[in-house]
């Protein structure tokens, strides 16, 4: 299955390219270096355009280095698939929630593609026109499509070398050493396993909770919660955090592009729902928060 050989093909090989990412007027170019030699998967990723950025993968392991305020500050991410490996390796929750069809043929950079479309069996999640590399099965160009079939997004190589390499030095961030690199504040591993006071009910068919995260966030005294969720393609973040004293509560629906963020309050928390999905969505996952 076409498919199948796309997820595969982007965590096997090894490649170096660059492509395009475009969301309305806003575009910007990455360039991406990614190895498997038999001894695990690495990639790092180089923003081009913008205020540098730079993310370091080990496997499902994401860290992010970001200049701020004259220093460098590290992130650690997890539960999102990035360019090309779009596809998770287990594709069952990608099939039940969306129905294949190969459409056609087109070239991308330098290199023939079968265009496969994925249509989204309900009004929960988007479309995706997926190209994939004829020879190798490589995730060549992928594109968002909303509910009119309207294009929303698109990620596609301009350039692409399939490499043969086992060298490992192009595996660390070449940002700015003179200034001080900062962790972002993580909760210890004990606090983070407190009990909720809150569970959920009623999600969006097809999505499933992949990961919760819990966090400090600067200027903030409690921690926020993270959960994320997925239907094995599009991804959405729900934050849950007590209200402040004081502070001015976030409510209602905000579209930017392919994203969709709802806020509302519920039990004295800031719910927040963000995510490249439509918004009964989002609007349905902050509706799912239940105190007891």
């Amino acid at each position: 299955m076409l498919l199948d050989k796309a997820a595969h093909a982007a965590r096997d090989l090894s490649y170096k390219g660059i492509f395009m990412y475009q969301s309305g007027t806003n575009s910007r170019s990455i360039e991406i270096t990614h190895m498997n030699a038999g001894q695990g998967e690495y990639s790092r990723i180089v923003m081009l355009d913008g205020l540098p950025q730079e993310l370091l993968s080990q496997g499902s392991d994401i860290v992010i280095f970001s200049p701020r305020n004259e220093k460098v500050v590290i992130e650690k991410r997890r539960g999102k698939n990035l360019f090309p490996a779009l596809l998770p390796v287990n594709l069952e929750l990608v099939k039940a929630s969306y129905k294949a069809k190969v459409t056609g043929q087109e070239r991308v950079a330098g290199r023939e593609g079968v265009i496969v479309l994925l249509e989204p069996r309900d009004d929960y999640r988007y479309g995706y026109r997926l190209l994939t590399d004829k020879e190798f099965g490589l995730l060549l160009k992928a594109t968002t499509l909303n509910q009119q079939s309207e294009v929303i997004e698109q990620i596609a190589f301009n350039q692409l070398n399939l490499l043969n390499m086992s060298d490992m030095e192009w595996f660390k961030p070449h940002v700015d050493p003179g200034k001080p690199y900062v962790m972002e504040e993580e909760v210890p591993a004990g606090l983070a396993e407190s009990p909720q006071d809150w569970n959920l009910e009623q999600l969006p068919p097809g999505y499933r909770q992949i990961d919760h995260i819990k966090r400090m966030v600067p200027g903030k005294k409690t921690a926020v919660n993270q959960l994320i969720f997925s239907d094995g393609l599009s991804s959405v973040s729900l934050f849950i955090e007590p209200l402040v004293k004081g502070a001015r509560p976030k409510v209602g629906q905000t579209t930017v592009g392919p994203t969709n963020f709802y806020a509302n309050v519920n039990h004295g928390h800031q719910i927040v729902v963000v995510g490249e999905v439509p918004q009964a969505t989002v609007a349905q996952i902050a509706n799912s928060v239940h105190f007891k």
